[in-house]
């Protein structure tokens, strides 16, 4: 399966990314298909650019976003046009938004039983 991913490019202790599409069964900093973006989150707010044609066309050819590109492309509204399934969200026994599998949603579940 391919995946959109980030490969960490940087020197030690000072990480930047590189958004890759990608063979799931490569390492992280292996092999790649392309390079459509790079993400550095040292700047603030954290810096990412994504090229929107490519993004399109691997979601629409089957690939799937990891988590943190995921969220990238719901902030840019990429994942919209091609119907990306967004992230799961729980909420919390206040009525407040959390997302699945924080230590917050974890705690709030064990309360309300």
């Amino acid at each position: 399966m391919v995946r959109i991913r980030l490969f960490r490019v940087g020197a030690k202790k000072q990480p930047s990314y590189r958004v890759v599409v990608a063979d799931q069964r490569s390492p992280r900093d292996g092999r790649f298909i392309e390079i459509i973006g790079h993400y550095n989150p040292r700047t603030d707010p954290p810096t990412y650019v994504i090229k929107e044609d490519r993004a399109l066309h691997w979601l629409e050819h089957g690939a799937q976003p990891s988590e943190p590109v995921r969220r990238m492309l719901d902030k840019l509204g990429i994942s919209e046009k091609v119907g990306v399934p967004q992230a799961p969200v729980v909420e919390g026994a206040d009525g407040e938004a959390l997302a699945e599998g924080t230590p917050d949603a974890e705690t709030s579940e064990g309360e309300a039983a």
